[in-house]
């Protein structure tokens, strides 16, 4: 019988995790006034059975607030909230990334502290509406083009970032290129129609990313930087165009010149979006030499059976881990899964639909 790769220990850069499985970054919109709480602490302390959690999106700066009460990780007040979870999480024997997420043109000004601004590549309008608290959904805005100014002092603003995570006491880092956030925004040529060096062919439009991911090194290492990617993704309106797989084959050999500890690459065909194409998914693997995270649909069965053929190295889970804290021990001893899910709690304030799922019962 074949030894299960999923429980067994991984080292990826410098720390050593129990197993390979991944909890995956989830908005959960639970930080009042932008600051992690008591909370959050409790809400990853309860699913340190992965052996890597990554936090919801972080935003390393008050212009990427663009979700209500998304935690920043940019001052004081919250480097001291987030200390509360990576101990949680480290006192139960776990390891946790911050994700840092800049929403850039996904946002609405109603949810950024007074003075932030609404940026992108270019003043395009994304499609859709944002939830803001105080007049309920509202259209996207244009954003503001980023000046020259403000393109170094965002790069400056994610190194800074970078810096207050190993002082709140992360692992590491892992850096939101996908979903249609800031960072993918630069990658793609529907919303970056810019004409100066971060615009128009493959190598500018990937240039703001690499830059950040430079900064990023420099601040903490590259055994603590990593990247999460959605090549073909299709939320918050990003349409496809003709050079996709090229501009993803460039940018996992420019990650791999960078020895950045793992690339996330996440599939949301399993929630209606459009699959990523199984060519992409092994070009990447093939490009990048340092590990490789798969997530998007995965069970049990399928997280195995893709670690046992090499065709990734960790398996991240979303949704499983809400409404099944303990998932990671129903999957060692083969108990059910709860299908008890509110989605009308998903990015609610209150406890209820965030740290009173149960844990396993006979």
């Amino acid at each position: 019988m074949q030894t299960s790769k999923l429980f067994s220990k991984y080292t990826l850069g410098n720390i050593e995790l129990k197993n390979r499985i991944v909890m995956a970054p989830m908005t959960r919109c639970r930080a009042i006034g932008n600051i992690p709480n008591d909370l959050i602490a409790e809400y990853y302390q309860q699913r340190t059975g992965a052996g890597l959690i990554i936090t919801e999106g972080t935003s390393p700066s008050p212009n990427g607030l663009g979700y209500c009460r998304i935690p920043g990780l940019f001052n004081d007040a919250q480097v001291e909230g987030w200390k509360k979870a990576t101990n949680a999480v480290h006192d139960a024997g776990g390891k946790i990334f911050v994700q840092l997420m800049h929403t850039g043109r996904i946002g609405h000004s109603l949810n950024l502290p007074d003075g932030a601004n609404i940026l992108a590549p270019s003043a395009i309008r994304a499609a859709g509406q944002m939830w803001t608290d105080q007049e309920g959904l509202k259209d996207h805005p244009v954003p503001g083009a980023m000046t020259a100014g403000e393109l170094k002092g965002t790069i400056e603003e994610f190194e800074h970032s970078a810096t207050l995570a190993l002082k709140a006491g992360f692992d590491g880092v892992e850096l939101h290129a996908a979903n249609g956030y800031l960072l993918e925004q630069f990658l793609s040529p529907v919303s970056n129609q810019r004409t100066d060096d971060y615009g128009g062919n493959i190598e500018n439009r990937c240039r703001f990313v690499l830059e950040v991911v430079d900064a990023v090194i420099t601040a903490i290492g590259a055994n603590k930087t990593s990247i999460r990617l959605s090549p073909f993704g299709v939320g918050s309106d990003m349409p496809h165009y003709p050079e996709i797989e090229e501009t993803y084959t460039y940018l996992a050999e420019q990650l791999n010149d960078r020895d950045i500890v793992y690339i996330h690459l996440v599939d949301h065909s399993a929630m209606g979006a459009p699959e990523v194409p199984f060519l992409i998914k092994d070009t990447i693997h093939k490009k990048f030499k340092n590990s490789l995270i798969l997530t998007g649909g995965y069970n049990k069965e399928s997280a195995e059976a893709d670690l046992n053929s090499n065709f990734t190295d960790l398996t991240g889970f979303g949704r499983q881990f809400i409404n099944n804290p303990d998932l990671t021990t129903r999957f060692i001893n083969n108990l059910p899964l709860s299908e008890k899910l509110d989605h009308n709690t998903f990015y609610s304030a209150a406890a209820e639909g965030y740290i009173d799922y149960p844990v396993y019962s006979n």
